[in-house]
């Protein structure tokens, strides 16, 4: 060996035996360190090679998620590889829950899971943490693909760095041992092939007879493709292991005819529908007092049925709740309907016990919600009376108690009472609002009380109270309101009293 190339030669490690994985050490990342610039390990140049470590580490055995948490899976096993594979095919690795779920097929949680398991075991390092901003969309999380020092150490692959100021993570191998080429080409085609999720295994409680028809189905032999004998092109053949099985005439089957020799057994079920177990009752209940009741419009129908089970499993309706609601009385304010009801329903099945008692309790509920019909409709009625009339009552409760007073004396002298025919109807009214006319204004009034009697009035009716005008004019009538205040004021008054009570203008105060 010459002088020059013995220097080279002891730069280049000798050969060595095939790392055992077993006396490697857990392999384990914590959290602070699965970020991209804390990371010990390389990046991935592509996803191929990615896959072959990760094939490794699940053959490895090194890391196994239930040494560090007491929940979620159990081993890196084939569901962290179908997830990774989805992520070998994805540059930048951006990749959102809800299109890892979509692709994969697993629950959200699971692959939550399994991306933490790629995490810990040095596969991956976050770029970017997602994150979720109240009101707005979710952002996704980037990751690199990361090969974990592990990984190189067992296979012996020696890693360069060619740009002394790049970060450490991005070194690149350039060369392997001779014992690891045999493990890494295994590992080359475990990373070609794809992992599938698995179905759903049938279950294992297969009667006999079914078990015989599947041996009798296997047993029947090929159907040739040459001879169709219906329109339904079902094929048929000149021999078969189950007999002889006669068909009927076509012309039969066009016209519907003809019977299946096999016909269907459907259950028979009472009234088309299968009865209702416990359970089923329980939820029909509460789904009919949530839409019934106005306190419990919102609350979950789970929660209701097991507030309501002890009523549901005594047999009782949603009729026979409302009346044992309006038997323990209304309430006006609620805060919580589920938990209003859990008092509410306390001990009602061994009160109500009998349907006797539940029947005298609806009756005694439907009655209570007649009288408080009829009551709406007679409270509707007198409105109607009162705002639908000719005349508007003053809106002074002084003048209110006197107008009561002179209508009372008014009856009492047309019935033949005490006073009849003693005094003049003018007397009858009050004298703040009307008087008999004089030839100068109005009799018995001066001219500054007519004066200030009109200055009230165009107050009020700039504030767009009518009273004493209509007033007048009811009780004196037209010519003698005029004279007292005025036509012109009388004239707005009753303008405005009669747009009042029409639907075409509105006015009050801004």
């Amino acid at each position: 060996m010459s002088a020059v190339a013995a220097p080279a030669a002891l730069t280049l490690p000798g050969p060595r035996p095939a790392a055992d994985v077993a006396v490697l050490p857990d392999l384990f990342v914590p959290e602070a360190c699965q970020w991209l610039s804390s990371t010990a390990g390389r990046v991935a140049l592509e996803g191929y090679s990615w896959m072959q470590a990760v094939h490794w580490v699940a053959g490895s055995g090194l890391y196994k998620p239930r040494r560090y948490r007491s929940h979620g899976p159990r081993a890196f096993g084939p569901t962290t590889v179908l997830v990774a594979q989805e992520l070998a095919q994805l540059f930048p690795c951006r990749p959102g829950i809800a299109y890892l779920v979509r692709r994969t097929r697993l629950s959200e949680r699971t692959v939550e899971y399994h991306l933490q398991i790629l995490r810990e075991a040095g596969l991956l390092a976050w770029i970017v943490r997602g994150t979720r901003v109240s009101g707005g969309p979710a952002q996704a999380s980037e990751f690199a693909l990361m090969i974990p020092t592990a990984f190189d150490e067992a296979l012996g692959i020696r890693t360069v760095q060619r740009d002394e100021t790049a970060p450490a993570y991005t070194r690149a191998p350039c060369g392997i041992a001779e014992a690891g080429r045999e493990l890494m080409a295994a590992l080359a085609k475990k990373a070609t092939r794809k992992v599938r999720k698995r179905l759903a295994k049938p279950s294992s409680k297969v009667t006999a007879k079914g078990a015989r028809e599947g041996a009798a189905q296997d047993a029947v032999p090929a159907v040739s493709d040459e001879v169709r004998c219906t329109p339904m092109q079902v094929g048929s053949s000149a021999g078969s292991s189950a007999g002889v099985i006669s068909f009927p005439p076509e012309e039969k089957l066009a016209s519907g005819e003809a019977k299946s020799p096999t016909p269907k057994k459907f259950p028979k079920r009472a009234g088309g529908r299968r009865k209702q177990n416990k359970v089923g009752r329980r939820f029909q209940l509460a789904r009919e007092l949530v839409q019934e009741l106005d306190w419990l419009r919102g609350c979950s129908v789970p929660r209701i049925a097991w507030v309501a089970r002890g009523v549901a499993d005594a047999g009782w309706t949603v009729t026979d709740v409302r009346a044992w609601l309006h038997l323990r009385g209304e309430v006006a304010r609620v805060r919580r309907g589920s938990g209003l009801l859990a008092v509410l329903l306390a001990g009602a099945e061994s009160v109500l016990d009998t349907p006797a008692k539940r029947s005298a309790a609806i009756e005694q509920w439907r009655g209570a919600q007649e009288a408080a019909r009829r009551h709406r409709i007679e409270q509707v009625r007198a409105r109607a009376e009162r705002y639908d009339g000719d005349w508007t009552g003053p809106a002074s409760y002084r003048v209110q108690q006197e107008v009561a007073a002179a209508v009372a004396k008014v009856r009492e002298v047309a019935n033949g009472g005490p006073g009849a025919g003693a005094a003049d109807a003018w007397d009858l009214l009050p004298d703040t609002a009307c008087a008999p006319a004089a030839e100068p204004g109005v009799k018995g009034l001066e001219d500054d009380v007519i004066a200030q009697a009109r200055i009230e009035a165009g107050q009020r009716l700039m504030a767009g109270d009518t009273s004493l005008i209509t007033l007048a004019v009811d009780a004196m009538g037209r010519e003698e309101a005029e004279q007292l205040y005025g036509p012109a004021l009388v004239r707005r008054g009753m303008q405005l009293a009669y747009g009042a009570r029409s639907s075409l203008m509105t006015y009050g105060h801004r």
